[in-house]
């Protein structure tokens, strides 16, 4: 913005050559997984529901956490194996007798695995710990960072599908949500039981991933930048007296009103008629 200006006195906004320390990109992918009938688990409530209505929807589907491992591919040097584990958090709604609507909620497990190159380094990475002092215990050998660290993005699911499953009467199969962490069973409010409920049902979910898993190993460089500079800008305290003036300076937020998935590329829209993307 225009109003964003920085000022420095005397050789500070002179370009230098500077060292920096930062993380560098050794190798990187995207993909798009579709699991399909991934078992949910869910609470007392949920499978007492499920036992009395023959169907059920998905209202909507979260990313609640994440485990991720990386270990070396072995006569591969160089290269790591990637495991990443998704805890989706999902919300259901089930019609039951005399047209009531009722809603529960479960957890879905999802497992992926990628192979990356993420170079080699036989270096000890040790860092200061706030607070520490020089009877600290130490940091051993065995916890020091010498794999690169994998980095995941994800976005929220995409609901594909879901169904209750009717099990065999000779099928006594036993899932356990005993590997799922409190910290995301309990954002359910109860806990999760195990096995399928008293009707030999299960609820199954379909769900589409789009993600990004990239490796990264630190490293030092040299870049050409200019020392930060104080800003020009003064802070400015919302006018207590007159909040309606304050609120007409904010811009409209006309993308939030596009209807449409992407907006045309700019060199395709005359300037005079940019719609919904943001721009003014």
């Amino acid at each position: 913005m225009a109003d964003n200006k920085f000022s420095c006195t005397g050789n500070g906004a002179a370009r230098e050559t500077f060292g920096i320390d930062t993380g560098r990109i050794l190798d990187a992918c995207r993909d798009r997984d579709c699991f399909e009938d991934i078992r949910v688990y869910l609470t007392a409530e949920g499978e007492e529901l499920i036992s009395r209505t023959g169907s059920v929807r998905v209202k909507n589907a979260r990313i609640c956490g994440a485990n991720i491992v990386t270990e070396p591919v072995q006569f591969n040097c160089g290269f790591y194996a990637v495991d990443v584990k998704f805890y989706v958090g999902c919300s259901f709604e089930v019609c039951v007798p005399l047209g009531n609507a009722q809603e529960f909620e479960g957890v879905a497990v999802v497992e992926k695995r990628v192979v990356l190159y993420g170079g080699e380094s036989n270096v000890n990475v040790f860092r200061s710990v706030e607070g520490g002092s020089y009877c600290t215990i130490p940091e051993f050998v065995c916890c020091a960072r010498k794999n690169p660290e994998a980095v995941v993005e994800v976005l929220d699911p995409v609901v594909l599908g879901a169904h209750i499953v009717d099990t065999p009467d000779d099928c006594h199969c036993c899932c356990c949500c005993c590997d799922i962490p409190e910290q995301i069973s309990g954002r359910l409010g109860c806990g999760l039981v195990d096995g399928e409920n008293s009707e030999g049902r299960y609820l199954a979910i379909s769900l589409g991933l789009f993600s990004v898993i990239r490796l990264v190993r630190d490293g030092q460089f040299l870049v050409q930048a200019s020392e930060y500079c104080l800003p020009e800008k003064e802070c400015v305290s919302p006018t207590e007296n007159d909040p309606c003036a304050t609120f007409r300076q904010i811009p409209f937020p006309a993308s939030e009103f596009c209807a449409v998935a992407s907006c045309a590329p700019v060199s395709t829209v005359s300037a005079g008629n940019r719609r919904c993307c943001g721009n003014n």
